[in-house]
């Protein structure tokens, strides 16, 4: 549940770090009723009285033929809209000259994709900026400024919201960790929602009793105050703006009678933010090939669900109190696949 005060301060803070104005157009293609399309472009564009240009859903043709129409100056997307769009056939006699400044968000976001939005000679958004948060912080916590340099535009989510506090937490220990060690990111302020809808246990366990609001992501503090998100503690995966929920898929491998346990963990992909890996332990003298495994699955998930990476292991890493440390997974995951480690 988020209040009017949550929304319009935080879409208020959003305007202010792109340096929204009269002056701008803003062309709305993000749903509107998630807080991307409704705080981060609707209500940062009514806040400083920029003209709005809604679109009713997405499509690469329909906003670069916007973009066209209405000289738009800014528009906000997830990665795979951005990558939709330099894709599409009409992007090379689209007219990108009054563009400035644009939110990539939603997923992680690679860096390259964001520089070259950025060039001159792409899409003119040389001020483009990303932020981190989620919905139950209205949803912003750390941006940076469309007047910041491009590299910290791109290789970071910025710094903390003005009277919104931001540490990084040990998520075993709870205690805060130094500059440049990853750990739990937690927010305070003006920007934390009032609670899950008829939820209490789930607000308790989100929320501590000192009012930080634990995102579940993991990050790190750089030394110049700028944070980089790292991965999630939290099962949910973000693949190209989607959500997926780990124990669905983890349900139905354990209906296989080979599997003797399974976790699906997130892992970082250029193109889609996050894709899904199944670490599978069979039954004791039973075996299973990667193909079978995933003819099994593809049989009865949506395509978008298939783990794009199935493996065999003998054990998951535990702490001293048997708890499944989805984290370690993913570090040992990105080490053996040699994948980069951050979700810029």
């Amino acid at each position: 549940m988020l209040t009017h005060y949550n929304v319009i301060n935080n879409g208020k803070s959003i305007g202010d770090r792109m340096g929204l104005s009269t002056a701008d157009r803003m062309m709305i293609q993000v749903p509107m009723f998630h807080c991307f399309g409704m705080v981060l472009s609707m209500t940062s564009s009514l806040t400083h009285g920029a003209t709005i240009c809604p679109m009713p859903y997405f499509s690469a043709k329909s906003s670069l033929a916007c973009i066209n129409q209405e000289r738009i100056t800014c528009f906000n997307g997830v990665p795979t809209m951005f990558i939709a769009m330099f894709n599409h056939p009409d992007y090379r006699t689209t007219d990108f000259s009054h563009m400035r400044t644009g939110i990539m968000a939603g997923s992680g976001c690679p860096p390259d994709l964001m520089r070259r939005a950025a060039r001159e000679d792409e899409m003119h958004m040389t001020g483009i900026v990303s932020v981190y948060g989620q919905t139950e912080s209205a949803p912003g916590s750390t941006m940076s400024a469309w007047t910041d340099n491009l590299d910290l535009r791109c290789d970071t989510v910025g710094y903390a919201f003005p009277h919104v506090s931001c540490k990084v937490i040990d998520p075993e220990t709870g205690r805060e960790v130094p500059v440049g060690v990853n750990g739990e990111f937690c927010s305070k302020g003006y920007n934390t929602m009032k609670g899950y809808y008829k939820m209490p246990e789930a607000t308790t366990q989100t929320i501590d009793e000192d009012g930080w609001l634990h995102s579940g992501d993991l990050a790190c503090r750089n030394a110049d105050g700028t944070y980089r998100i790292t991965g999630r503690l939290k099962d949910m995966i973000i693949r190209g703006g989607e959500n997926i929920y780990p124990k669905e898929i983890e349900e139905f491998i354990y209906t296989c009678p080979k599997v003797r346990d399974v976790q699906v963990i997130g892992v970082p992909d250029v193109k889609y933010g996050e894709e899904a890996m199944a670490c599978i332990i069979l039954k004791e003298g039973e075996q299973m090939t990667e193909p079978e495994m995933r003819d099994f699955i593809t049989a009865r998930l949506a395509r978008h669900k298939v783990p794009r990476y199935i493996e065999f292991v003998d054990a998951f890493p535990m702490n001293a109190a048997g708890k499944i440390l989805k984290y370690k997974m993913r570090e040992q995951a990105i080490e053996k696949l040699g994948l980069s480690p951050t979700l810029p």
